[in-house]
């Protein structure tokens, strides 16, 4: 039982150090020549007016993260579903709580207006 474990970690450690051994190669290796002009905002060939930071609205962030939130339950529900007779009723119970809340979210969200897209 233990073997399988550090198994697991052998990959985990060698994908961290996969990583971090791309970042760094690329830093080493990459040309890097940073004068004014090449850091500067580029806008269609026209001379950069005010600041390049744009601020967005935070209802796009807001319903990005809903989506992220209401995909992923994909992640639980889908391997629920395919042992479901074998676990029984506590698991169907639990599962339904589950999308009761995921449920009751989404309705929160939907009179806040968070879904609305303008």
């Amino acid at each position: 039982m233990l073997s399988a474990f550090v198994v697991v970690y052998l990959f985990v450690l060698a994908g961290a150090a996969f990583g971090i051994g791309a970042l760094v190669a690329a830093k080493l290796l990459r040309p890097s020549l940073p004068y004014a002009r090449k850091l500067s905002t580029y806008e269609c060939g026209m001379k950069p007016v005010g600041s390049s930071e744009v601020k967005l609205n935070i209802r796009f962030y807001v319903f990005a993260l809903l989506f992220v939130i209401f995909d992923v339950e994909i992640l639980y529900v889908y391997p629920w579903a395919v042992v479901v007779r074998e676990v029984g009723r506590p698991a169907l119970l639990e599962m339904g709580a589950f999308l009761a809340v995921l449920f009751l979210g989404l309705l929160f969200a939907w009179r806040k207006g968070v879904l609305v897209w303008e």
